[in-house]
């Protein structure tokens, strides 16, 4: 073909086709955009399912080895099994009916039974982030709370170790999750729960998991009453390296506890990665220099104890606080803590058997309420929306004051029903023998 007859034919083609392409544009330009499908990153998946088994590995054998320490050898199997036992109990009624009742629709202050044995789950079910149009598969979700449901009533038995019934134990884990950390785990978390409604800020589970459980230990020390011979026999940890080694255990699974409750791996997820170190690091050299202050020689047990505390102080604030205010608000967690653990347990005669009030419902309490201040911009705090100190701080302090409540009254209760049908406390013969052979017919350690 020649020249001239490409320039008569394709020209006008040319300019007719660029018309229809602008008209096109212009078109879709003044129609509203299309909204963007939820989309499933397969990187904020396999964040997810490493931090639910780096929370699983804080249970067991974290927590198991740490209270394990911290108990006379007599008793260590009874600790170890009363977590691992209770882990697996509240696996199962989390998927039969306690997915449901903490993260279904429900009302103000528990779910419902619409996803009663997981009913409408499948593998394309998705669950939201805190990103729009961010998703992840629901079933990673359920098993990322699930994890935060089993070791959350394993944390209570420290409160009474070495007295109570394996049975007892037992009944009320599910009894206590049911009624207790369900309802207080939909009322901060799920997005009509009331706590959440009022503005509260619990990244990781400051009220949920540390005031709940801690509340929830006192009560029952104190209902089930001191172990034979304390205040006047030697009642020590058994094997404080175990201890060291459970508290790292511990340290290390909190990094998918605090990291892994922003649901992404993104810039957020870092900053509460940070604060988890930070936090922690300043709580256990707190700990360690007041103990060493006050009684002359810093001990492990005194730097795995602030260890902790600094864990549980950090937890609510993890994602929303600088790495300053974190470092902060762990020392002075530790601090306080290492005061409830010593002269104020000791001033009052209950007998907290692994300091688990002291610790975590103490540590969970300032953690609750430092969020509010942490948070601040000004502090280096990534701020939430009408942010003002003094506001959200009385917010902080209602969400404090209603977890306690709930706790300490729906413990009360269950408690007293469990003494009812199988009894809470062994006999004094049994607990001078020991709960390893009374319980459970075996020994931690054998001798040659």
């Amino acid at each position: 073909m020649k020249l001239s007859s490409v320039l008569r034919w394709g020209a006008p083609a040319l300019t007719a086709g660029l018309m229809l392409a602008t008209a096109v544009y212009a078109q879709d330009a003044a129609a509203p955009a299309a909204e963007v499908a939820p989309t499933v990153n397969k990187g904020d998946t396999t964040w997810m399912m490493v931090s639910t088994v780096l929370v699983l590995l804080m249970t067991i054998p974290g927590l198991a080895l740490f209270y394990g320490g911290l108990v006379r050898a007599k008793n260590m199997l009874s600790v170890l099994m009363q977590v691992s036992a209770i882990a697996c109990l509240m696996m199962i009624i989390w998927v039969v009916y306690g997915y449901s009742l903490a993260f279904g629709d429900g009302g103000a202050f528990i779910g419902d039974f619409s996803k009663v044995f997981l009913s409408g789950v499948t593998p394309d079910s998705t669950s939201a982030t805190f990103t729009k149009g961010v998703v992840i598969p629901e079933f990673v979700f359920i098993c990322f709370q699930m994890t935060f449901a089993a070791i959350t009533p394993g944390l209570i038995i420290g409160g009474f170790a070495e007295r109570i019934k394996f049975p007892a134990a037992l009944l009320f884990a599910a009894l206590w999750g049911t009624f207790v950390y369900f309802p207080v785990a939909h009322m901060v978390w799920s997005a009509n729960g009331m706590i959440f409604g009022w503005g509260a800020l619990d990244f990781a589970g400051g009220t949920v998991v540390h005031i709940n459980s801690g509340v929830a230990a006192l009560v029952g020390a104190l209902l089930l009453g001191k172990r034979t011979g304390y205040g006047k026999d030697i009642i020590a940890p058994h094997n404080l390296p175990m201890t060291l080694i459970g508290a790292g255990l511990l340290w290390v699974g909190w990094f998918g506890f605090n990291a892994g409750s922003n649901l992404e791996a993104n810039g957020v997820t870092t900053l509460a990665l940070l604060n988890t170190f930070v936090a922690t690091a300043a709580a256990g050299l707190a700990w360690m220099f007041v103990e060493w202050i006050s009684k002359g020689k810093p001990s492990m047990l005194g730097l795995a104890s602030g260890i902790v505390a600094g864990l549980v102080a950090v937890t609510p604030a993890a994602g929303v606080s600088g790495p300053m205010g974190a470092l902060v608000l762990g020392a002075v967690a530790a601090t306080v803590c290492f005061i409830f653990c010593t002269a104020v347990k000791n001033a009052l005669g209950y007998d907290d058997s692994l300091d688990v009030f002291g610790i975590h419902g103490v540590g969970g309490i300032i953690g609750a309420i430092g969020t509010g201040i942490v948070v601040s911009p000004s502090l280096g705090g990534v701020g939430v929306a009408d942010y003002s100190m003094a506001g959200q701080v009385i917010t902080q302090i209602k969400a404090v004051g209603v977890t306690i409540l709930w706790t300490g009254i729906g413990s009360f209760i269950i408690f007293k029903i469990v003494d009812v049908l199988v009894g809470l406390r062994v006999t004094v013969d049994e607990e001078r023998e020991g709960l390893d052979l009374i319980s459970h017919g075996e020994r931690a350690y054998h001798s040659s």
